[in-house]
């Protein structure tokens, strides 16, 4: 038996009528039901978002509506028009613009939250779109109130039935400088059968989005806000107003002239004016366009709770979405520990006062001079006087540079904007006033001149020098911290707010683009070769150091950590890298007790001989201690790594003995000289029977013997070495073993009267072999040399058949005739 599949399958009478049908809706909603290249049967099959929206609209038309009611509109028409924009392939604006990747996610997130709404029950009407909040007497101000720090945490969210909006409420994450006016774009491109309502924080936004929006073709649309009570002029209309000025006239607006808010930097709309608007004025859909999600104890989910899309900043970065960011920290000349955080940052009166300084003001003036000259730049000062006390060191230092504020008349603030765009200026000094919305690719330079507790902040202050620019390499951030400040400090930071988990000086900090451009500019700041861990995690700061070990500056690691550092480094470290690593010790500062681990390791578990020997001779050179000294006596005497080199270590352990850098009790040095020479034993019985003929029969008879008989073969041997000099004598008593108590009394009382321990251990390493000087050739190129003069010599053999036969003057004795040797030229060259 075979299995059915059912197919949605119709009629060609029932398609080509519901093909009709959707040809007729489509006329009167404005928006697609059916595309030329799709099957009705499919996409218009019972059930789906889009035959819901063709039945409810033929339900209105039989009724006898001449256009979609407001709740038809509200619920299909931006789902038909993002279907409509994310079908072209690619999406594109009015303008011709397409938009990018990032985008797209957004329109097709909130493509898909629309899809499943639309599939749900229908939802009841909210009547005149006013929700039952008190009313409250409001201020005439411009800006936005500052939110509470306060209880805010604590608040706990809204019933459906408080906030019956909040189902309507979307929001989408992108970072700044990634296009996100765009992005809003694209949602007025779907929505061109409905009123749209903008809200941002600033006029000068309001401005901006007025200019962006008619540069890509919507500028027909825009239009005041409509009243209570009036028609729109158009059928879709489009306003742009601030938070501040929403947050005073909602209730003057006519509920049904919006189907859409937009909400950009919808972080700015938590105050409690705002938010009570926005969940007042609950008819339109919402989507609110944020770089950050917190603003002090407040989320933007509290008031936009479904999420649509999310880029975080290091996707952005490596999509190539947006400038990668460099890094420089200076270290901060004034103490801020002492400034009060209020509201989330330091208070600004303190702040101030800690670093409007005529001095400061000066040296960050020079500090931007000698290390970015003419670069484009932004600076953000501690306050309004701040600013313009900076702006007046800057130009006596010889740089263009203007200062801004909310003093500087609307006119003015223009010109010098337009200014800077031109390149007559070059920085441009602020407290807040271009924190958030003012956009310009050519800033390069974000100086932190007043550090900021807010993340938020932060982040929003980075944003303008993260627009992309034909002549930026990259941006540049100025940070005022410690190299070494982790990401617990107070102050933020570039890396704190990225999590990075270390610092290194004019290096890139976000993530490098998965398709690296063409350089078209030079780098304003080049990176350096050493790094510092910065993460407050223990373990990441030890895999830090674990991975990095070559370029990590020990003298800003704690003591644990560049002990940590010194054995990775020890067991590591190659010897054509020793004299550059040795820098590290000499120049960075770095502790004693470091310096030790890494010659310890080092002499204990490098592979490199040399290098093992050149660490154990360094680390004898100063004072050891009595337990790190049997350590070094014991790898060097029983330590497999030590096999070849053992006669080596003992002479250099011995020499330090002499020399008194042994730091113990003369028992335990007597201890550690015989044990050394011990481990010599065969080279000092050689020795001692070079000089001294009888060693040999003496030894032997002290070996083959024993009892009594042992014991006097002892007493002979002791009375021998006492008669000759001492380094034989020493070498005597180095190969000598007893089996008795009585013999090893004897040896050691022997051992004893020889010498003061100096000059036993000076004795004992004399009768050791030099090392021997490393060869200047290299013994790769001697073995081809060797294998190529056999292959020449065996050559002529082969030829005759039969061996060659031996010189008659060699036979004799006599030096054989002179071969020609082999060419140097034709040897391989040295690897």
């Amino acid at each position: 038996m075979q299995e059915t599949t059912e197919q949605p399958t119709l009629a060609p009478e029932a398609a080509n009528g519901l093909s009709k049908t959707a040809a007729r809706a489509q006329d009167w909603a404005g928006e697609p039901f059916l595309r030329a290249d799709e099957d009705p049967a499919v996409v218009l099959a019972a059930g789906t978002a889009r035959r819901l929206a063709l039945d409810d609209a033929v339900a209105e038309m039989d009724v006898g509506l001449d256009a979609p009611s407001y709740e038809w509109k509200r619920r299909y028409a931006l789902m038909l028009g993002l279907e409509r924009v994310l079908t072209d392939r690619p999406p594109r604006l009015a303008s011709g613009t397409e938009l990018r990747r990032h985008q797209i996610d957004a329109l097709a997130g909130m493509l898909t939250e629309l899809i499943a709404a639309a599939q749900e029950a229908p939802e009841p009407a909210n009547g005149n779109g006013n929700a039952a909040y008190i009313e409250a007497e409001e201020d005439e101000e411009e800006e936005l109130e500052a939110p509470s720090a306060d209880g805010d945490a604590d608040e706990l969210p809204l019933s459906p039935e408080e906030d019956p909006g909040a189902v309507r409420r979307f929001r989408f994450r992108h970072p700044t400088a990634s296009g996100k006016t765009i992005a809003a774009a694209g949602f007025v491109e779907a929505a061109r059968t409905l009123g749209v309502l903008i809200l941002t924080h600033r006029r000068l936004l309001v401005s901006q989005f007025n200019r962006d929006l008619t540069t890509e073709g919507y500028g027909d649309r825009i239009v005041d806000a409509i009243e209570r009570g009036k028609r729109p002029p158009k059928p879709n209309p489009l306003t742009i107003q601030t938070y501040a000025w929403f947050a005073r006239h909602w209730r003057d607006l006519e509920p049904e002239a919006y189907h859409l808010v937009i909400a950009d930097e919808a972080h700015t709309a938590l105050g409690e004016k705002t938010s009570t608007a926005i969940r007042s004025f609950t008819n339109p859909i919402y989507i609110g366009m944020t770089a950050t999600e917190q603003l002090i104890a407040k989320q933007v989910s509290d008031v936009f709770p479904a999420s649509v899309d999310d880029l975080p900043l290091g996707d952005a970065a490596r999509r190539g979405l947006i400038a990668p960011l460099r890094s420089l920290r200076v270290p901060p000349a004034a103490a801020i520990h002492t400034v009060p955080i209020v509201g989330g940052d330091f208070e600004e009166r303190a702040l101030a006062a800690a670093l409007d300084h005529q001095a400061l003001n000066q040296a960050a003036a020079s500090l931007y001079r000698d290390r970015f000259d003419s670069t484009p730049g932004i600076v953000y000062a501690a306050g309004v006087d701040h600013a313009y006390n900076l702006a007046k060191e800057f130009r006596a230092a010889g740089l263009k540079a203007e200062a801004v504020s909310g003093r500087t008349p609307p006119v003015k603030l223009a010109e010098i904007l337009a200014a800077y765009e031109r390149g007559e200026i070059d920085v441009l000094i602020n407290a807040m006033l271009l924190a958030e919305g003012w956009n310009s690719p050519r800033a390069t330079v974000c100086m932190h001149l007043a550090p900021t507790a807010s993340k938020r902040v932060y982040q929003q202050r980075i944003g303008r020098i993260m627009r992309i620019h034909p002549r930026k390499e990259a941006g540049i951030v100025v940070d005022f911290v410690p190299k070494a400040a982790t990401h617990n400090e107070r102050v933020v930071s570039l890396h704190s707010l990225l999590d990075s988990d270390f610092y290194r000086e004019g290096a890139r900090v976000t993530p490098a683009p998965r398709r690296r451009q063409q350089r078209r500019s030079r780098r304003k700041l080049s990176p350096v070769p050493w790094l510092v861990p910065v993460t407050a995690d223990v373990k990441r700061r030890l895999g830090v150091i674990t991975r990095e070990w070559q370029r990590v500056d020990p003298r800003f690691l704690d003591e644990d950590e560049q002990r940590y550092w010194a054995t990775i480094a020890g067991r590591s470290v190659r010897y054509d890298e020793r004299v550059e690593f040795a820098k590290k010790f000499t120049e960075s500062g770095t502790s004693r007790g470091a310096l030790e681990t890494f010659l310890a390791t080092c002499a204990a578990e490098n592979p490199n001989r040399r290098l093992r020997m050149t660490a154990l001779a360094d680390r004898v050179s100063m004072t050891v201690e009595r337990a790190d000294f049997d350590d070094l006596v014991t790898l060097v005497t029983q330590a497999p790594t030590w096999d070849k080199d053992r006669v080596q270590g003992v002479r250099t352990l011995l020499r330090a003995i002499g020399e008194g850098k042994a730091d113990a009790p003369d028992q335990i040095l007597s201890r550690w000289i015989w044990r050394l020479a011990r481990a010599t034993r065969k080279v000092q019985d050689r020795r001692a029977s070079a000089e001294f003929p009888e060693a040999k029969r003496l030894l032997g008879a002290l070996a083959n013997s024993r009892g009594h008989r042992h014991e006097e073969n002892a007493a002979k041997l002791v009375n021998a070495a006492r008669e000759q000099p001492l380094v034989v004598g020493v070498a005597l008593l180095a190969s000598a073993e007893g089996y008795t108590p009585r013999a090893n009394q004897l040896i050691d009382a022997a051992r004893e009267q020889l010498g003061t321990l100096q000059e036993v251990a000076h004795a004992l390493a004399d009768n050791l072999p030099a090392p021997k000087q490393p060869s200047g050739r290299s013994r790769r190129r001697r073995r081809r040399r060797k294998k190529k003069a056999q292959a020449t010599a065996e050559q002529p053999q082969a030829q005759n058949g039969q061996p060659q036969q031996q010189p008659p003057a060699a036979q004799d004795g006599a030096p054989p005739p002179a071969e020609a040797p082999a060419p140097v030229a034709e040897s391989p060259p040295e690897p």
